[in-house]
């Protein structure tokens, strides 16, 4: 058990939806972990990109997984919410429709949306 929180689907746009899920990590070996569990549910496991970032003790980690600079607009976000010890993850579901710059925008959408739910005591 990994202690994944997992959002779900938190916004869509042209066809794309949007999942954020997250969890408490302090190691290479615990973002692997969190990653296998949330992968364990089929449809996490199908989507088109379950982009991530991290900031541990030994320094920050990203993976855009195929949604090139997404990892990096996540590890701003946690960098500047000064959250480190956490992993966030923002799934996506291709919808058929190209975002263009608007991905980054969906990404720090569902991103706030994982901050926003540590404010109020996740």
């Amino acid at each position: 058990m990994t202690g994944l929180k997992r959002l779900g689907v938190v916004l869509t746009d042209r066809g794309s939806k949007y999942a954020v899920s997250g969890a408490l990590v302090n190691s290479r070996d615990e973002v692997a972990a969190v990653l296998q569990d949330l992968k364990s549910d089929k449809s996490y496991a199908k989507a088109t990109h379950n982009t991530w970032a991290a900031i541990l003790p030994t320094g920050a980690l990203k993976a855009d997984d195929g949604e090139s600079g997404a990892g990096m607009v996540i590890l701003r976000m946690l960098e500047r919410a000064e959250l480190s010890g956490h992993i966030v993850i923002v799934t996506r579901w291709y919808g058929g429709k190209k975002l263009g710059g608007d991905r980054f925008r969906r990404v720090q959408d569902a991103t706030r949306a994982y901050l926003d739910e540590l404010e109020l005591g996740l």
